[in-house]
């Protein structure tokens, strides 16, 4: 990080500054308080905090603070304008802020977009704390964050928040909102997708601009990504889930641009775009500045949080190493020269579940590693899934894009499973705008004779279209003739929904570990209600998914 730090002090107890100019207001359901966002236009006569305040990255003794801070009303996001500001940060046992245990400073220059990022450490394990930023006699909204669980510590249960693809053009962010009002989660969990790269009207939206981005153009530049990321950050609903609890968070494509690899992607245009090793660094360091991610290698989001002895999360970078997706005439999907981790991350990958002595080990996974085949769809389904999944139009029976692409390193991660016998591996993913239960089967092609390795929760989209919005045509119509055909093609998926889109709620005890499937009313109204769709569970010790009929 570019800011300054001053060193952090321990504190017993300080009577908090009282020059709160946004006050707490409450949530609903018995979820904690959240302090009201400024409005996106407010004039920034004196420093203000227009993007909200997130956290990240729970330790046991620590976590990750985040914020920006507009100085003047000229410095808006990407700007690069600006005074350097001192910004203070304040951690309390409670929400009036009356026992501060920690407060610190750091200052936001232009070089890094004016946001900034506290690592705080010395605080307890399991342990719900308040904080809030100051800058200019303006304090920022307060909000909740949790450190999780010490290493040894016997954890009876976790909960989890788990999204991905949030279009902003495409609709609304109540599945933020939701989760926000839950108020029980330790963690949520942002598998890829948080911004998309695209031109206003240029990404699915069914031909209908719910709300337009900023800027109105691709994006390719530093500011250009800053700018995104700022626009992001002024919803109200992803700062109120941001305000409740840490997030942990990985990219995917569309925080580069879609189907991006190691050394490009579909969406760029080398030359006329500039190079990709440009592109990716801008949008890379926009990323680390306006994200609470904690990057254990630089550069990578790829790293391991433990919760106590009953939960350890290994996040993927299946972007930045990759070779390029195979396409017609391109090269094999079972060349065992490609990559979709590298070779680094996969054996980090394989020594970390094999050496990891918790009861249930994690994966946040960008892409889909269960195997897809598509089954016999009829043609009007066909093309629209290929456009979703950026298959060539004339039909290939995988997605490419997935691990699909790239069978070696998944033999590779599945046959270590299975040889050292590691239990209760789940993969949790986002990407394909579709809800999954899968098992995860050694060979698909004998599958239920054959093992299942590991299972697998795939999260539909937030916002962004799938096969209903591609097609246009009222929900679930598709996912009625979809989903039969393509579990009958892929017998160890236990559940598909191609059409509706929401978020999932993980729920985790020694005994199980159960995903609670949510979907919104309608993406394209702000007022879009939730409901509980399915839940299923993969209980300790079977590598299996079964279905349960209530959720947690």
């Amino acid at each position: 990080m570019t800011s300054r730090h001053r060193v952090s002090e321990r504190l017993n107890s300080l009577a908090p500054r009282r020059r709160t100019v946004v006050k707490a207001a409450a949530a609903t359901a018995g979820a904690a308080l959240i302090a009201a966002p400024f409005p996106a236009q407010a004039a920034a006569e004196a420093p203000a905090f227009l993007h909200g305040v997130a956290s990240g990255d729970p330790l046991p003794d620590g976590v990750l603070l985040w914020t920006r801070v507009t100085p003047t009303a000229e410095a808006v996001p990407g700007s690069g304008l600006g005074p350097d500001t001192e910004v203070s940060w304040t951690v309390a046992s409670d929400k009036a802020f009356t026992n501060i245990v920690a407060k610190g400073s750091v200052t936001a220059t232009a070089a890094s977009d004016h946001t900034v990022k506290a690592d705080v450490r010395g605080l307890a394990p399991a342990t719900s704390y308040w904080f809030r930023f100051s800058a200019g006699g303006t304090d920022s909204p307060a909000a909740r964050t949790r450190t999780a669980p010490a290493a040894d510590a016997a954890v009876t249960g976790l909960r989890f928040g788990v999204v991905s693809c949030a279009n902003w053009e495409a609709g609304y962010f109540s599945s933020y909102r939701h989760l926000a009002a839950r108020g029980d989660l330790d963690a949520w969990l942002h598998l890829g997708d948080y911004i998309y790269e695209y031109g206003t009207g240029e990404y699915g939206t069914r031909d209908t601009v719910v709300r337009q981005h900023a800027p109105t153009h691709e994006i390719l530049s530093l500011a250009d990504y800053r700018t995104r990321h700022g626009k992001y950050k002024t919803d109200a609903d992803l700062q109120a889930l941001h305000a409740v609890a840490p997030v942990v968070a990985i990219w995917d494509d569309h925080e580069f641009a879609n189907d991006a690899w190691s050394g490009g992607a579909e969406n760029h245009t080398e030359g006329a775009e500039g190079t990709w090793a440009a592109r990716q660094a801008a949008a890379k360091q926009a990323y680390f500045e306006w994200m609470p991610v904690r990057p254990a290698i630089a550069g990578t989001t790829y790293r391991r949080l433990r919760f106590g002895k009953l939960v350890d999360l290994s996040l993927l970078d299946l972007r930045s190493f990759r070779s390029q997706q195979v396409s017609v005439g391109n090269g094999s999907v079972d060349d065992p020269d490609r990559t979709l981790t590298g070779r680094a991350q996969l054996d980090w990958l394989k020594a970390g579940l094999k050496s990891s002595d918790t009861t249930w080990r994690l994966v946040g996974n960008s892409v889909m590693i269960s195997p897809f085949a598509i089954g016999s769809l009829s043609a009007d389904l066909l093309k629209p899934l290929a456009e979703l999944l950026g298959l060539p139009k004339e039909g290939l029976a995988l997605n490419t894009d997935q691990w699909d692409g790239y069978t070696d390193d998944r033999r590779e991660l599945l046959a270590h499973l299975r040889s050292n016998a590691i239990r209760n591996t789940v993969f949790l993913t986002g990407d394909i705008h579709m809800a999954w239960a899968n098992d995860v089967p050694v060979d698909a092609g004998t599958y239920p004779l054959s093992a299942s390795a590991a299972t697998e929760f795939v999260v539909t989209s937030v916002t962004s279209d799938n096969l209903d919005d591609l097609v246009k045509v009222p929900e679930g119509t598709v996912s009625a003739v979809a989903a039969p055909i393509i579990k009958l093609a892929n017998r160890h998926v236990h559940w598909v929904d191609t059409d509706r889109h929401g978020y999932g709620v993980l729920d985790i005890t020694a005994d199980r570990a159960q995903m609670d499937y949510y979907v919104v009313s309608d993406k394209t109204k702000a007022d879009a209600t939730s409901s509980w769709a399915r839940s299923y569970r993969t209980k300790t010790g079977t590598q299996k998914v079964e279905r349960t009929y209530d959720p947690v």
